[in-house]
C-alpha cells in the first residue's frame, strides 16, 4: 500500500505551539519538532547556519504541515541537542540520517535550506535509497562559487548589522530594496510568533564549527551531481548573497532531474519571503 494512502488529518497545532521532543541517537538526545499529518511520508527540514527550531519561518512549516508529515530538528550540538557541533558536512549528514533512522523512518523527503541544503545533498549521496524528492534552497553544490566566502559576508553583515542596530539577517536574508526590506520586518516578526518552550540559541562554538563546514564544503572538489537521479527542486532568489545565485542555476543543470524557480528581488531566504508561493510550489513538488 502507497505510505501517501494513509494520511490522515491530524488536530491542527501551529508551529508556535507544537512541544518540542527529544529522541535517543546513538547515546545523544536529538531536539525535533513534528507536525501536520500524524502518518505518510515526513519531510524532514535541515536548516541555515546558526539556525536553531524557532528560526524556521512559521508560515513554511505551517503551510506544508497543512498537508504533510514535517519533522524540524536541532542537529547535533545545535541548540537543546546533545553533542559537540562536527565540523564537515559530511558529518552532519550522517548525524541527520542517524536521527532520521533513530525515528523509524525507512524513507524521507528532503528540505534542506542553505547548510542544510548542502548536508542533504551529502545524505542523498551516502543514502540515497533514504530519500524520495528533494528541495535545495539557497544552496549550492561543493566547490560552488563563493561558498568558501561565507564567513566573510556573514561577519560583515553582522558588522553593518551591529552598527545600524538591526538583526544581521535584514542583511543576509533579503535584498534592500523597499519589497526586500519589508519582508525581512515581517519575517522578523513572525519569528517571535512562538512565546513558550523556545529553542535555546547556538552557542558560539557550534557556531565555528558550522563556519569551518561550509568553508570547507566551499574549497571541496565538485561532486558529480548526475549521480543524484531523485526530483529536486532548486529554489532561490535571483539576489543571493550569502551562496550566489548562480549556484542555483548551475546546480539545477548539473542535477538530471531537476527544476529551478528564482524568486524576483528575493534574497538568500526567498522561500521565507514568497511564503505563499513556495509553499504550494513545494507541496505540489512532493506529491507522491
Amino acid at each position: 500500500m502507497n505510505v501517501h494512502q494513509l494520511s490522515r488529518p491530524a488536530a491542527i497545532i501551529k508551529h508556535r505551539d507544537v512541544p518540542t521532543k527529544t529522541v535517543d541517537v546513538g547515546g545523544t538526545k536529538f531536539a525535533y519538532r513534528e507536525l501536520g499529518p500524524t502518518t505518510g511520508l515526513p519531510v524532514i527540514f535541515l536548516t541555515h547556519l546558526s539556525a536553531v527550531l524557532d528560526n524556521w519561518d512559521p508560515r513554511v512549516v505551517d503551510g506544508i504541515a497543512a498537508k504533510r508529515r514535517v519533522i524540524t530538528f536541532d542537529n547535533r550540538g545545535v541548540g537543546a541537542s546533545g553533542g559537540s557541533t562536527p565540523n564537515t558536512v559530511e558529518a552532519m549528514a550522517r548525524d541527520a540520517i542517524a536521527f532520521i533512522r533513530a525515528l523509524g523512518f525507512e524513507q524521507v523527503d528532503l528540505l534542506g535550506l542553505s547548510l542544510g541544503g548542502f548536508i542533504a545533498q551529502a545524505i542523498v549521496q551516502l543514502e540515497p535509497n533514504l530519500v524520495r524528492k528533494i528541495i535545495l534552497a539557497g544552496t549550492g553544490p561543493a566547490g560552488g562559487t563563493g561558498i568558501d566566502r561565507v564567513t566573510f559576508v556573514t561577519f560583515f553583515d553582522m558588522i553593518r548589522a551591529a552598527l545600524t542596530i538591526k538583526d544581521p539577517k535584514n542583511y543576509l536574508f533579503f535584498t534592500q530594496s523597499p519589497n526586500g526590506k519589508k519582508a525581512a520586518r515581517e519575517f522578523l516578526q513572525r519569528l517571535r510568533e512562538r512565546t513558550d518552550d523556545r529553542d535555546k540559541p547556538i552557542t558560539l562554538g557550534a557556531f565555528n564549527q558550522q563556519l569551518k563546514a561550509v568553508r570547507a564544503f566551499g574549497l571541496e572538489r565538485p561532486a558529480d551531481l548526475s549521480r543524484i537521479r531523485h526530483p529536486v527542486l532548486v529554489v532561490n532568489g535571483d539576489h543571493d548573497r550569502m551562496v550566489p545565485t548562480s549556484n542555483s542555476v548551475d546546480m539545477a543543470r548539473r542535477l538530471p532531474n531537476a527544476e529551478l524557480v528564482l524568486y524576483e528581488d528575493g534574497g538568500h531566504t526567498a522561500i521565507f519571503q514568497y511564503h505563499g508561493a513556495f509553499v504550494e510550489k513545494a507541496l505540489d513538488f512532493l506529491e507522491p
